[in-house]
């Protein structure tokens, strides 16, 4: 498809959203490439330029494509494929690519493939014309399956990026008896320490780069990792397998700029106790004060265990406040969170659920925690939609998300 038709395509969705007389008739904007199934969604905002980023796939091969706004998400332009070697992206729920929007340019981050899967990064210098060749974050001889991965990028313009990295697991399987693989299996064999060859890395990119280095073995490895920067310091979580075989949320930081990090702490006991990976990590924000903003979903309940969303915050960067359970829409299953804080400092939680045979978006403000919460939006009107993601500009909050089924498009807009 050329870049003529794809502009084409993002004009009609941008002006069905918008109505003929230029003022807003709909809070929806839909994206995507034309002839492709259009999935795993991300957005990012500075300022009113708002980029989102998702995968676009067709006879099995995937691109990352990125849309960019600079009304605040009322209008965008034509989508631009980020990946130099066509469909070579690997993506998916809980591994979408990563945006980020800076004064320096935007920066994304995704999976692909190759003889090893790989976390690849590149930026744009020209407002999302084009994107430079991609930098691969993982050492070149690095092997085996890695991914998840998530992006923040601080004020000094250096973006830092965290995965899952699985490169332990397959130099076991080199010289052992293979054993069933610790976030897919369900066998007899030692779950913790089968995790133990699994491990959270971190590396960063721009121009001071650090080299990618193990942040802490022991991750459960297919759930999605969180990150969040603020002025020099540097957050990330993501679900760890603690004794037991217990998938709690473990959380790092760093006060120097990613040079070196705390041990890991364990956000709450949760006791979720299962031999597999829930495919559902955490998600992180940061105010404006420097508190930290999480929520995660977790299983409670032995005899009718259900499903639940849990809330915390951090003042030190190193514990973390009693989690708080957030009310839902009803089902045993919410999935996929999701959070941002907006211009006006409201935290925001999205999420997306099963409700009568169809997977519904909803939001809600959740702080502060100790008041009543505001009543539950559904963000998605009479279609399903799923894995929400959310981003403010100054005046407004926005959330993306994946709608209907094949010819699948990709969904923005304004939360009130």
């Amino acid at each position: 498809m050329n870049r003529r038709t794809q502009t084409l395509i993002v004009a009609i969705l941008c002006a069905i959203a918008i109505g003929t007389s230029g003022a807003p008739r709909a809070e929806v904007v839909s994206l995507g490439v034309a002839g492709r199934t259009n999935l795993t969604p991300w957005i990012a905002a500075h300022g009113k330029t708002v980029a989102v980023a998702w995968g676009a796939t067709a006879e099995g091969k995937t691109d990352v494509f990125l849309a960019l706004s600079r009304d605040e998400g009322a209008t965008f332009g034509a989508p631009v494929r980020v990946n130099a070697v066509a469909g070579t992206a690997r993506l998916g729920g809980e591994l979408p690519p990563r945006v980020a929007v800076t004064d320096d340019g935007i920066v994304v981050l995704w999976g692909a493939r190759g003889t090893s899967t790989s976390i690849e990064i590149a930026r744009s210098t020209d407002g999302g014309k084009s994107f430079g060749p991609a930098t691969a974050l993982q050492a070149p001889a690095a092997v085996g399956d890695r991914g998840w991965p998530s992006l923040s990028v601080g004020r000094d313009g250096l973006a830092h990026a965290f995965w899952l990295d699985h490169r332990g697991l397959a130099e076991s399987r080199a010289t052992q008896k293979p054993a069933a693989d610790h976030g897919k299996g369900h066998g007899t064999h030692d779950g913790v320490a089968m995790a133990q060859k699994s491990a959270l890395y971190y590396a960063s990119f721009g121009k001071t780069a650090a080299a990618e280095r193990s942040i802490a073995p022991g991750v459960c490895y297919c759930c999605k990792t969180a990150t969040a920067a603020s002025d020099r310091r540097v957050y990330a979580a993501w679900r760890h397998v603690f004794p037991g075989n217990i998938r709690d949320i473990a959380f790092a930081s760093s006060s120097d700029g990613g040079r070196t990090f705390t041990p890991l702490a364990r956000v709450s006991e949760d006791g979720w106790q299962i031999a597999g990976c829930p495919d559902d990590g955490p998600a992180m924000a940061v105010d404006r004060r420097g508190v930290v903003h999480l929520v995660w979903p977790t299983v409670i309940g032995s005899a009718t265990p259900e499903g639940a969303l849990f809330y915390a915050t951090s003042s030190d960067g190193r514990t973390f406040s009693p989690r708080v359970r957030l009310q839902t829409l009803g089902s045993a299953h919410p999935t996929h969170p999701q959070i941002a804080v907006d211009g006006a400092g409201r935290v925001v939680v999205a999420w997306d659920e099963r409700m009568e045979g169809r997977r519904l978006v909803a939001a809600r403000v959740v702080s502060p925690a100790a008041s009543p919460l505001a009543p539950i939006i559904t963000l998605t009107d009479g279609e399903s939609g799923q894995y929400p993601v959310l981003a403010a500009t100054p005046t407004a909050l926005l959330a993306a998300w994946a709608s209907g089924g094949e010819g699948s498009t990709i969904k923005v807009r304004r939360i009130p």
